[in-house]
């Protein structure tokens, strides 16, 4: 059965993606998705908040947030009002090692979202007025986050994590770095990174093959080559062992931790993807949240994920409790990861992580914006076309001795790099 329906909405099987491929180069991942007169497209470019110039963290971010601000002879307003008039959804955002967008569109509306994104990708107006909209907005969220521990907790983690290396710049820069970056900086930072080079694709939707080419090449065609980027060097969680303590005047700590992690693009990310799951990824169900919360009531929420950079991999971990219990808190979990790595999940346990791994993995495709969206991410990862149809069946054979291999790679010796923001009694 090629069909799936969740609810009203009826997509095409992600697992019937299909290289297409246009002139210049450019190559989409496409999903036929007939039933209803919409498509989805999702793309990325290679390079992202790592390429920002030194001192000027934030310009990455500053031009996904200016691309729609104007294009072509279209200004703001205008821009804006083409977009609304036909109902289309075009967004652009930067991460670390990347910067992308999302378009969703009617099929009969096609044509105009079509041109509004390469007008967007290939010719931004950078306007000056623009430009200082936009960073006052982005100086406003800083100072509105001033005095989150969230924020500042998660800052100086990266801060201490990665010294003397990119990720340890805040994406969203600081109100230095906001105020120092200029209109010649955007334009070098559009030059570098929006170009057919490092471009992945993905279209999903009603649309044949032949129009999925058409498509390739009216929105990126008109691209350069993008200019070579910074090498970010491969770097790694300095610190494992260290606890920090940012002083904030609140009645309880927000923590982040960071141990080891494997990336996506090495052969055992699954199985350290299953580790997660049972360590703290598993919502209710993990051993952080049974240990912290349901045992021992020493916080709301906890939790880990496995995050995969071009340059570095960890499991990142999160929770919130009282300033007198956050010691209590932290040696909970590291008892907890220490008996993993002693003695590995029971086969009950792995058995259900894997289970819930499989069988909700079909949620992250119920609608085609999903699809193309996870498609990208595959493409830019270098997955390959199939991963999909693969990835439930390297769940499913994923052994103790897988887990235990895993764990040894990511845990080691169980040492994290600690910060807390508040008022930690004894830390």
């Amino acid at each position: 059965m090629n069909l799936a329906e969740t609810g009203t909405r009826t997509v095409s099987s992600p697992t019937q993606a299909m290289p297409v491929a246009a002139a210049r180069g450019i190559e989409a991942w496409y999903v036929p998705s007939p039933l209803v007169p919409m498509i989805a497209v999702a793309f990325t470019f290679e390079g992202g908040a790592a390429q920002d110039p030194e001192g000027k963290a934030g310009t990455a971010q500053m031009l996904a947030r200016l691309l729609d601000e104007g294009a072509g002879d279209l200004g703001s307003d205008a821009f804006q009002e083409a977009l609304a008039a036909r109902a289309i959804e075009l967004h652009f955002h930067a991460g670390p090692d990347s910067i992308g967008g999302s378009l969703k569109m009617l099929v009969k509306h096609a044509d105009e979202a079509i041109r509004l994104t390469a007008l967007a990708l290939a010719e931004p107006q950078l306007d000056p007025i623009a430009i200082e909209r936009v960073r006052a907005q982005m100086i406003a969220s800083l100072r509105y986050q001033q005095n989150d521990p969230g924020v500042m907790a998660s800052r100086r983690y990266f801060r201490e994590a990665f010294p003397d290396h990119p990720y340890s710049r805040p994406s969203a820069g600081t109100l230095e770095s906001l105020a120092a970056i200029t209109r010649d900086d955007l334009v070098a930072m559009h030059r570098s990174l929006i170009g057919r080079g490092g471009l992945k694709v993905a279209v999903v939707g009603a649309v044949e093959a032949e129009g999925v080419a058409a498509m390739l090449e009216k929105a990126f065609g008109g691209l350069p080559e993008a200019a070579p980027l910074t090498a970010v060097p491969p770097t790694h969680i300095h610190d494992l062992g260290r606890r920090i303590v940012v002083d904030l005047d609140v009645p309880q700590s927000v923590i982040r931790f960071g141990l080891g992690g494997v990336a996506w693009r090495d052969p055992d990310f699954i199985p350290a993807y299953v580790l997660n799951h049972i360590l703290g990824g598993g919502a209710f169900t993990s051993r952080l949240f049974q240990e912290v919360r349901e045992k021992r009531g020493l916080a709301y929420s906890v939790g880990t994920s496995l995050t995969s950079h071009r340059a570095v991999a960890m499991t990142w971990g999160y929770t919130a409790t009282k300033n007198e219990r956050v010691v209590e808190a932290l040696d909970v979990i590291g008892d907890e990861i220490a008996r993993l790595v002693q003695d590995g999940p029971s086969d009950e346990e792995l058995q259900k992580a894997k289970d819930y791994l499989t069988g909700s993995y079909a949620l992250s495709f119920d609608t085609s914006t999903k699809i193309a969206n996870q498609l990208v991410q595959i493409a830019f990862e270098g997955l390959g076309m199939d991963y999909i149809a693969r990835r439930n069946d390297m769940v499913a054979g994923v052994t103790q001795a897988d887990i235990r291999r895993a764990s040894a790679r990511t845990f080691a010796d169980g040492k994290m790099l600690v910060v807390a923001a508040g008022r930690p009694v004894g830390l």
